[in-house]
Formats: structure tokens, sequence, C-alpha cells
């Protein structure tokens, strides 16, 4: 009961971000369009993650508020926040010579720094819910 109750809690703060992401981006796509060609990657690369993100950050949301599609809504998010991290780990790191944020909403104004953290702290927000899901899938008696 008690780990039902904090998957939903941290399913409902991944639906919040994963929402209000994909929000912010589609509601000033010529923006984030303008954002994702300015990235120091192949322009090929930018076309699809302007196709992809939003749609893909929606379907993540979607998937974690229905309960039986949960787990993959979840297995979903920290692959995202795995790919954001490590894009923003690079970016702290010097790897790339200009870095555009192309982050939707208030977190376009946290340093890349704070975002790192951010996004490691959903993260590792994710795994434990992941981890909860998977102990309560072995406990389960077979039929």
């Amino acid at each position: 009961m008690r780990n039902t109750f904090i998957i939903e809690i941290i399913s409902t703060l991944l639906v919040i971000l994963f929402t209000y992401t994909a929000v912010s981006k589609l509601m000033d796509l010529p923006v984030f369009r303008d954002q994702m060609h300015n990235q120091e990657f192949p322009k090929w690369i930018a076309g699809i993650l302007i196709m992809a993100l939003p749609p893909t950050e929606i379907v993540t949301a979607v998937l974690l508020i229905i309960p039986r599609a949960r787990l993959t809504g979840l297995w979903f998010s920290a692959i995202l926040l795995t790919l954001f991290s490590g894009y923003i780990t690079l970016v702290v790191a010097g790897f790339y010579r200009r870095t555009p944020c192309s982050c939707g909403g208030v977190l376009k104004s946290m340093g890349w720094n704070t975002h790192l953290i951010f996004n490691l702290f959903f993260l590792l927000l994710t795994c434990f819910a992941i981890s909860i899901c998977n102990r309560g899938r072995r406990n389960q008696p077979k039929n």
C-alpha cells in the first residue's frame, strides 16, 4: 500500500514535469525550433528532435497515468532523463563551444549545474519507482 502511494507520487511528479516541458516547447515552437537548430549537433538530428521530443514527452506522461502502463512510462522517463542528463553533463564538462538551452518554461532559467542536479534528482526518483515496481512484481504469487 505504501509502495503504491510512493509510485503514484513519483509518477505524478514525472507527469507534471514531462507535460510541462512538452507544452512549453509546443507553445513556443518557433523558439524551440531555433534553439534546436542552434545546437552543435548535425541539423538532421535537430530536425528529428524537434519532431520527436514533445510527442515522446507527452506519450511518457500518458503512460505514467495509466496504471497498467506505468512501469513502461517509468522506463521511458528513465531513458529520457538519462539522455537529457548526459547532454547536460557534456555541457558542464565544456564539450560544446556554445550551449543554447532548448528547455521549456522555467527550466530554461536554471543554470547548467542546477539543471543537472534537477535532472539527476528526477532520474533517482524514477529509478527508485522502477525498483519498487520490480520488487512488487517479484513478490506476486505465480499462477
